[in-house]
């Protein structure tokens, strides 16, 4: 029998990187998720448990006989009853079930510069997650990726999608802020070889302008730069993000991108070059919307 392991969210973008690297090289693997989805590319590759916090037995047994725990859950904005403290809540119940159930290790996929002091939930809410992880008991290592970039991502998707459907793009900001991609497939080769505590970002860091405008080369949709306060960028964001029924980009978002907080301080463990990868992928980039809402919280539908 191959070795397995468990990887949350593998219907979903980071986790079915991670997947896709353990089947690899042989082994097995079982995802955690919210739904199923038939149309996914791992559909019938690997087995399915529901990735559900209600039923702590249930989700013991979801996890016996795994010796590794890859877990990518996490939310990227609140919507209803989905909220940074409960998302923390049910990371801490998941280490606690891992153990429970006998996995010898657990790979928990966090973000650069996370802190427990930081005024923004998202990346106070992954340091406490860390936080609860040392506390678990557990073997484990934590992955802190950048931005990470690859087919059907959210963030250089929909820069693509708005770059190919309006005639000027708003920067929040004096786009001056520096950010460092990482590509999906670096991301997962780093947690499935991870010790300790790694950064994963890759080897170039951009302006935030020279994202922008690095896409737009690559998509056919040179765009003249506006740059607005940040509260103006989203506003406008929020009336764009209402007619696709989703969030563009939200507050903590634009203030973590001010702050540099995707960028790493230690060299880079990333290979795969933005700037290579983006006239490559260009042709098909930002052609579709990629909504958070559809892939995360509502059922499984075309994009």
């Amino acid at each position: 029998m191959p070795e397995l392991a468990v990887v949350t969210g593998a219907f979903s973008f980071t986790g079915s990187f991670v997947a896709e690297r353990l089947l690899a090289v042989g082994v097995a693997v079982r995802t955690l998720s919210r739904r199923d989805d038939p149309s996914h590319p791992l559909h019938g590759r690997v087995e399915l448990a529901p990735l559900q916090f209600a039923d702590e037995a249930a989700l013991v047994e979801s996890l016996r006989g795994a010796r590794t725990l890859y877990n990518t859950y996490w939310i990227r904005f609140e919507h209803g009853g989905s909220t940074f403290d409960r998302a923390v809540s049910n990371t801490r119940l998941l280490f606690r079930a891992a153990r429970t159930a006998g996995v010898e290790r657990v790979v928990h996929v966090s973000v650069s510069n996370p802190s427990e002091g930081s005024p923004l939930p998202y990346f106070r809410g992954k340091a406490r997650c860390e936080q609860a992880l040392a506390e678990s008991g557990l073997e484990h290592a934590i992955v802190r990726p950048t931005l990470v970039f690859g087919p059907r991502d959210i963030l250089v998707s929909n820069i693509a999608w708005i770059l190919r459907r309006f005639p000027v793009f708003l920067v929040p900001g004096d786009g001056r802020y520096r950010l460092q991609p990482v590509s999906a497939e670096d991301v997962a080769e780093i947690a499935v070889t991870a010790e300790g505590t790694v950064d994963a970002a890759g080897p170039e860091v951009y302006t935030f302008d020279e994202l922008v405008r690095a896409i737009g080369a690559a998509v056919g949709c040179r765009r003249r730069l506006v740059h607005v306060p940040t509260m103006a960028a989203l506003a406008v964001g929020a009336a764009v993000g209402l007619a696709r029924r989703d969030a563009i980009l939200t507050r903590d978002e634009a203030a973590g991108l001010a702050a540099e907080l995707l960028v790493s301080h230690v060299p880079p463990l990333g290979r795969a070059s933005f700037r290579d990868w983006l006239p490559a992928n260009g042709d098909g980039l930002g052609r579709r919307y990629v909504s958070e809402l559809a892939r995360n919280f509502r059922p499984y539908e075309p994009l």
